[in-house]
């Protein structure tokens, strides 16, 4: 059963965050109601009431949030953290300072509820690795863009 947190991060979610190695699902609705899922690897905790994530200007995801808003973000991850954030986005820089094709959104709270079982915990989620040296640099220009923009937004 769900349970409500509130609207601001929860530590143990704040500190896999920012380890920079979690995998969230950003869900999404078209206009036409149709629902989207995009994975994302880029992203930080901006204070404890929003996230900051990059993604590709042309990716389906960003079209939908910039047009519906609401958006929802599930984190799984080691050491049972289990979360849904329900937030509202809004384009903070377009393009990144790092990649024309990129654009950063805040993702501010609405809701948060723990997603915890009784039955199970979680204890490893998503894990993925660089396809390239040109990927992984990237990578770190975008999760070094988000921590600046965290400080100075």
């Amino acid at each position: 059963m769900a349970k409500h947190v509130g609207v601001k991060l929860p530590e143990d979610l704040i500190k896999v965050l920012r380890k920079g190695q979690t995998c969230a699902i950003l869900a999404t609705f078209s206009e036409k109601g149709l629902p989207h899922t995009t994975p994302l690897s880029s992203i930080y905790p901006k204070g404890l009431e929003s996230v900051l994530i990059s993604i590709h200007k042309d990716h389906i995801g960003y079209h939908n949030m910039v047009w519906q808003k609401k958006v929802m973000l599930c984190f799984l991850d080691e050491d049972n953290v289990a979360y849904s954030v329900l937030g509202r986005a809004g384009v903070v820089r377009a393009p990144s300072m790092v990649h024309p094709l990129m654009n950063v959104v805040r993702i501010d709270i609405i809701d948060i509820k723990s997603d915890r079982s009784v039955l199970t915990r979680v204890d490893s989620g998503v894990r993925w690795s660089y396809t390239s040296w040109e990927a992984e640099e990237l990578c770190n220009g975008l999760m070094n863009e988000l921590k600046e923009l965290s400080q100075t937004l």
